[in-house]
C-alpha cells in the first residue's frame, strides 16, 4: 500500500476538504464473511481440527421422566479406542448443576431424567464411529415415573414435582413448585371498563413448539492447557455467559478457561444455553487430549432449547365506536424440564401482551411451567410472538363484531409516542404504529391468479401445493391479512445490561489503522461488519481491523434481544471517541503552536486527517500518533430498567422499544388445505440503518421464520410419552426458497434521541406480525375460525 506523501509540515493547515473514510455508517458495504459463506469457504465449528484429537459423543435418555436404577459402563470403556468415559458420578467439582439464571440443569442427569434426550454419559474415542458405538454400548436401568406434560398435570394436587427443594428466588412467589415464575400485570379497572363495552370477544389460542433450526449444529473443541485450563473453540451467542457456567462445574477459576468464538452457522436464541460446552471440557480434562463435539441433526434437536409452546386466552371489549376498552388474559408458557429463560420469556409475554395499543385497563398474568417437555427458553422474538398472533387474532375479532376495516380499527387504536403501557412505563421515542399500517395496505396487491394469465407457460410454483403438482387452479382462493407487533429491545427489568469495547489506533506501514475487539457472538447478524463501519466513521480511516471475539476482552452481552448493534455497537462508538480525544489531545500537544483551531475549533478525523469543522486539514493521523499507540477499553450501558413489580407488574421495565407491521397475501386450495403464501409486505421503523442492505436482510429472514411457524413448523411431542416425533428437518419442515415469497421491505428512520446514532433494534420484530398476518389472510380465505399455529392442511379441510 502507498504511504501517504506530504509537501507540508505536519501540523500546517491547508484548505483542501476531505472526504469522508468510505464505508462508514449508513453505507451498504459488503460483509467481509459474506463471499465466503456462499462459496463454501467459511470456517465453521464444526470445521475445527487439532492434531491428537479426540470424538466426544453423548449418551441421551431414551425416556423423558424416570429414575436411573443403574449405569454399566464396562462394555464401552473396554472397545479399542476409547479413552474415556463419564457419568455423573465422575464430575470433577462440587457444582453439578448450571443455567442462565436459576441453576438447575445438571451437566450429566444426577440419577433422574427429566425429559427425553437429556444427557447420560460421555464418550471420548480416537473416532467418531468408535465414540458413537461406544456409547450405544453403555447400559442404562430406567425405573419411569408419572409424566407431566400440560397445566394440568403439572398443577394437579398430587402432581410430581419437576424440580424438588427448589431454592430459587422465584419460588416465594409462585403458587406451585411446578411454576417457574409468574409476572401478573394490573392497571385500571377492568370491571368497570367492560360496562362500557359494546362488544366483548373471547378466544383459546394454541401456540405451537418452533425450533430454531439453525443450519451449523453444536460444536465445538476443547484443548487442555499446561497449567491445567482448558481452551474451548466454540459457537454460541454470549461467550462470557457460556464461561460465568462453565468453570464452576469444571472446579476452575475463570481465568483459567478461555474461550474463543469460532464459525457460528446461525443461532436465534438456541446457543445462548450451555449444549456441548462442559462436555467437551469434561472429557479434555479426563483425557488430557483435545476433544472435538459434533452433534448431528438428530441430537442438535435435544441439544438446545425450543421456543416456549403456548395457551392463550384473551378478552377484550370495545365500543360500537371502535375504541378499545379494556382487556383480560392468561398466557401459559411451557417451560420443559429446565428453566433456561422462561422467567425473562414470562417478562416479556406479559409486559408485551397488550400489543402496540393504548389500553388503560388490563388484567394480565402469564406463567411458565415445568413439565417433562423438551426445555424452552430463548428463540427470535422471545415470549412477544405467541402474544402477537394472539392479540392480532382478537383484533380482527372485534373489527368484524364493528363492521370495521380490521386496519382502521387498529389505527384507531394505535400506541404512539407518550402512551402508557399497562406497567405504567412511558413509550419515550416514536412509535408510528398508524403509519407503518398504513404503509402497508397502500402498497399495491400483486396480481391474482397468476397462473391463467401465463398459459401453456404457467410455473406450478406458483400455485398451493408447488412442485407437488397437486392443482391447477381449481378450488384456489385468495386471502389478504393484515397485522403488527411491539418488541422491547435490550435486556429488561433491571438486568445491569452493558457491553465493552476495546479499539487500538496506531499505525502500520505508513497508514493509520484501528483494531475492534469485543467478545460479540457474530452468529450472522453482521455484527463485525457495523464495528467495522463505526471505527471509520468515528476515527476517520480507512483500515479496520476486527479480533476474534473471546474472553480476554470484557463481556459483550449475549446476540439476543436485538440489542447488540445498540449495545456492542455502542461500547465500540465509545470507546472510539474516548480514543478520538486522546489522539487530539497528542495533537494538540505535539502541534498545537501551530494553528489556534487546535485549541478553538471542532476538530474531525476524515480520511485519515485532523480536519476542521470548516474542512481545514491540520494534521495526518499518522503524523500524529508517530510511534504511539492509542489502546482503550470501555464499558456501555443503556438507561437502567426495574423489575416489574411481583404485584401490580408496574415499572420502566424495558429499554427501548420496537415496530413492525405485515400484510400477507395468500392463496387457499381449499379442497386439499394447501396454502401459498404469495407476498408478506413489511414496512417497519429503525432509528436509523446503519447499513441498509443487513437491515433489509434481517427484516426478510425474521419474517420468514414467522412465516414458518404459521404453516409448517412445529415440533411434536407425544402427549402419552413426552417423546419428540420429529427430530429431523425430514419431518420438521422449515420454508425453503420455494416457499418464501416476495417480501417488499418499507423502512422508517425515526430516531430515538437515547440510543446511539438514533438506531432502534430491529432484528426480532418481524418475526412478531409475520405469523398473525398469514394466519389472518388465510382466514379471510377461507372463512375458518383459526386459533392455532401453525395451521396444517387437515385443519384447512376438516379431515382432522
Amino acid at each position: 500500500m502507498a504511504q501517504n506523501t506530504r509537501t507540508v509540515p505536519a501540523g500546517t493547515p491547508t484548505n483542501v476538504t476531505q472526504e469522508h473514510a468510505k464505508g462508514g455508517i449508513g453505507e451498504s458495504i459488503l460483509r467481509p464473511d459474506g463471499t465466503l459463506k456462499v462459496t463454501g469457504e467459511f470456517a465453521y465449528s464444526s470445521d475445527m481440527w487439532h492434531e491428537d484429537m479426540l470424538w466426544g459423543q453423548t449418551l441421551r435418555s431414551t425416556v423423558a421422566h424416570a429414575e436411573i436404577v443403574s449405569i454399566d459402563v464396562s462394555e464401552a470403556l473396554a472397545m479399542p479406542g476409547v479413552y474415556s468415559v463419564l457419568t455423573y458420578d465422575d464430575l470433577p467439582a462440587e457444582m453439578k448443576n448450571y443455567g442462565l439464571e436459576i441453576q438447575d440443569t445438571p451437566v450429566l442427569a444426577d440419577g433422574r431424567v427429566r425429559h427425553h434426550g437429556e444427557p447420560v454419559a460421555l464418550v471420548a474415542a480416537d473416532h467418531p464411529e468408535t465414540a458413537r458405538r461406544a456409547a450405544a454400548k453403555i447400559k442404562i436401568d430406567y425405573r419411569e415415573l408419572p409424566l407431566v406434560t400440560d397445566e394440568a398435570s403439572a398443577l394437579a394436587p398430587d402432581a410430581p414435582l419437576i424440580h424438588e427443594n427448589r431454592d430459587d428466588h422465584h419460588i416465594g412467589h409462585v403458587p406451585h413448585p411446578n411454576i417457574v415464575h409468574r409476572q401478573p400485570i394490573v392497571r385500571g379497572n377492568v370491571e368497570e371498563a367492560r360496562e362500557r363495552a359494546d362488544v366483548i370477544v373471547e378466544g383459546e389460542y394454541t401456540f405451537g413448539m418452533q425450533d430454531q433450526a439453525f443450519l451449523g449444529p453444536e460444536s465445538g473443541l476443547a484443548v487442555p492447557s499446561e497449567d491445567g485450563g482448558v481452551e474451548l473453540y466454540v459457537a454460541t451467542q454470549w461467550l462470557h455467559s457460556d464461561l460465568k457456567q462453565i468453570a464452576p462445574v469444571l472446579g476452575l477459576p475463570p481465568e483459567k478457561v478461555r474461550m474463543t468464538l469460532s464459525g457460528v452457522g446461525g443461532a436465534f436464541g438456541g446457543r445462548e444455553d450451555i449444549s456441548m460446552q462442559i462436555h467437551a471440557c469434561l472429557l479434555a480434562l479426563a483425557t488430557n487430549k483435545p476433544v472435538k463435539i459434533v452433534y448431528n441433526r438428530f441430537e442438535s434437536f435435544f441439544g438446545h432449547v425450543h421456543r416456549h409452546p403456548a395457551k392463550l386466552h384473551y378478552e377484550h371489549g370495545a365500543t360500537k365506536d371502535g375504541k378499545l376498552t379494556h382487556m383480560k388474559c392468561r398466557i401459559v408458557l411451557d417451560g420443559g424440564a429446565y428453566a433456561s429463560a422462561s422467567p425473562a420469556v414470562v417478562g416479556n409475554a406479559s409486559s408485551l401482551s397488550v400489543g402496540p395499543y393504548v389500553l388503560d385497563d388490563v388484567d394480565i398474568e402469564a406463567i411458565a411451567l415445568y413439565t417433562n417437555n423438551p426445555p424452552c427458553g430463548a428463540m427470535r422474538g422471545f415470549g412477544a410472538v405467541q402474544a402477537c398472533f394472539a392479540y392480532e387474532a382478537q383484533m380482527d375479532k372485534l373489527a368484524a363484531k364493528l363492521g370495521m376495516d380490521p386496519v382502521e380499527f387498529r389505527q384507531l387504536n394505535a400506541m404512539e409516542q407518550g402512551t402508557i403501557m399497562p406497567t405504567g412505563q412511558v413509550v419515550d421515542s416514536p412509535a408510528p404504529v398508524a403509519e407503518l399500517l398504513r404503509r402497508v395496505k397502500a402498497r399495491p396487491l400483486p396480481p391474482e391468479r397468476q397462473w391463467e394469465s401465463a398459459g401453456e407457460s404457467a410455473d406450478v410454483r406458483a400455485l398451493p401445493g408447488g412442485l407437488s403438482n397437486t392443482t391447477h387452479g381449481e378450488g384456489v382462493v385468495r386471502g389478504v391479512g393484515y397485522a403488527v407487533g411491539i418488541k422491547n429491545v435490550g435486556f429488561s427489568e433491571g438486568f445491569d445490561d452493558y457491553s465493552t469495547a476495546r479499539v487500538r489506533l496506531e499505525v502500520i506501514n505508513g497508514e493509520p489503522v484501528a483494531m475492534v475487539h469485543t467478545a460479540m457472538a457474530e452468529v450472522g447478524q453482521g455484527g463485525i461488519t457495523v464495528h467495522t463501519q463505526i471505527a471509520r466513521t468515528e476515527l476517520g480511516v480507512t483500515q479496520v481491523t476486527i479480533h476474534p471475539a473471546d474472553t480476554q476482552v470484557g463481556s459483550a452481552g449475549s446476540t439476543s434481544a436485538s440489542r447488540q448493534t445498540y449495545m456492542t455497537g455502542g461500547a465500540v462508538k465509545n470507546t472510539c471517541e474516548a480514543v478520538r480525544e486522546a489522539l487530539l489531545e497528542i495533537g494538540r500537544r505535539k502541534n498545537g503552536s501551530y494553528h489556534p483551531a487546535w485549541a478553538t475549533a471542532e476538530l474531525l478525523l476524515e480520511g485519515g486527517k485532523v480536519v476542521t469543522d470548516g474542512g481545514e486539514v491540520l494534521a495526518d493521523i499518522a503524523d500524529i500518533l508517530g510511534d504511539e499507540a492509542i489502546d482503550l477499553e470501555l464499558e456501555f450501558r443503556h438507561a437502567p430498567t426495574e423489575p416489574f413489580d411481583l404485584v401490580t407488574g408496574q415499572g420502566n421495565g424495558h429499554v427501548q422499544y420496537t415496530f413492525a407491521a405485515h400484510r400477507a397475501v395468500v392463496e387457499v386450495d381449499t379442497e386439499l388445505g394447501l396454502v401459498k403464501v404469495v407476498e408478506l409486505a413489511t414496512a417497519q421503523d429503525v432509528g436509523k440503518a446503519l447499513n441498509m442492505l443487513s437491515v433489509v436482510g434481517q427484516i426478510q429472514g425474521g419474517t420468514t421464520q414467522g412465516l414458518g411457524v404459521a404453516i409448517m413448523e412445529e415440533i411434536i411431542v407425544d402427549p402419552k410419552t413426552a417423546k419428540v416425533r420429529n427430530p429431523s428437518f425430514t419431518d420438521y419442515l422449515i420454508p425453503t426458497i420455494l416457499d418464501t415469497p416476495t417480501i417488499p421491505v418499507d423502512v422508517l428512520e425515526l430516531a430515538d434521541p437515547k440510543a446511539p446514532y438514533g438506531l432502534r433494534g430491529m432484528g426480532e420484530a418481524p418475526t412478531l406480525s409475520s405469523t398473525p398476518a398469514v394466519i389472518a389472510a388465510i382466514r379471510q380465505a377461507t372463512g375458518l375460525e383459526i386459533d392455532k399455529t401453525p395451521i396444517r392442511p387437515e385443519a384447512l379441510t376438516g379431515t382432522l
